[in-house]
Order: C-alpha cells, then sequence, then structure tokens
C-alpha cells in the first residue's frame, strides 16, 4: 500500500489492486460490491458444500459402524437366549427349556408392547394448538367477510 498526502493533510491509502476504483463512481462501485459479494457468496456455498461432503462421508462411515454394532448386538443377544435355554436344559428337558425361554420371551415383549402404548397414549396430537388455528382462521375468515 502506498500513501500519500492530500490537499487537507489526511492520508488517502490506495492499493494496487484497487486503484482503479479511487475515481470510480458510485455506481461502477455498487456493480463492483455486487459482483464481489456474489463471488464471495459462491466461493462460500463452495466450500460449504465441501465440507459438508467430507462430514457426510464421515456420517455414512458413522451410520455403517453403527448399524454393524447393532446387528452383532442382536446376534450377541440371541447367543445369551441360547446360552440361558441351554442352561436351563441341564435341568429340565430340553423342549421344556425352550417353551420356558420362548414363554419369557413373549412376557418381555408383551411388557413391552404395553409400556409403548401407554407412551402412544400420551402423544396425543396438539390439541390446543389446533384449535388455537382452528380459531385464528375463523377469525380471519369473519375480518375479511367483513370487509367486502
Amino acid at each position: 500500500m502506498s500513501e500519500r498526502l492530500t490537499e487537507r493533510g489526511v492520508g488517502d491509502v490506495t492499493d494496487r489492486r484497487f486503484g482503479h476504483l479511487a475515481e470510480a463512481s458510485t455506481a461502477e462501485l455498487v456493480r463492483h460490491l455486487s459482483e464481489q459479494s456474489a463471488r464471495l457468496v459462491r466461493e462460500e456455498l463452495r466450500l460449504a458444500q465441501l465440507e459438508l461432503r467430507q462430514k457426510g462421508g464421515r456420517a455414512a462411515k458413522a451410520a455403517k459402524m453403527f448399524g454393524g454394532a447393532g446387528v452383532c448386538a442382536l446376534y450377541g443377544g440371541g447367543a445369551l437366549i441360547v446360552a440361558a435355554g441351554l442352561a436351563l436344559a441341564l435341568v429340565l428337558p430340553g423342549w421344556a427349556a425352550a417353551l420356558i425361554m420362548a414363554g419369557v420371551l413373549f412376557a418381555v415383549a408383551a411388557v413391552m408392547a404395553l409400556q409403548g402404548k401407554w407412551h402412544m397414549g400420551m402423544a396425543t396430537p396438539p390439541v390446543r394448538t389446533a384449535d388455537s388455528v382452528r380459531a385464528d382462521v375463523h377469525e380471519i375468515q369473519q375480518r375479511t367477510r367483513g370487509r367486502r
């Protein structure tokens, strides 16, 4: 940058790249600002897209890992159920052990289903909000009919 003094003694700072702008009209300056702003926004969007691609790839890899962990946990749970059935088979006949294990699993499923039903009952639609929206629509309809 170079600095030169004007008649008033105030420093006039110019840059070699933008020296031509010192003599530009307001319209040219606004046009230049618009072009620069548009370019900046495009470059920022490109950068954001690149960053999202990179992070999206990482997120996809993480999702695959979580999916694999879930599958392994499912198989592990199945193996534990089989182990419990085999341990029970040491004391009872195999068919009785399998029947008891099936009963336990069905009981757990029933308890979970009842809890799910209870939670679903608690998740009612937003009645107050729906009523408020209906009242607002009715009020707007009444006011617009009154203006005609």
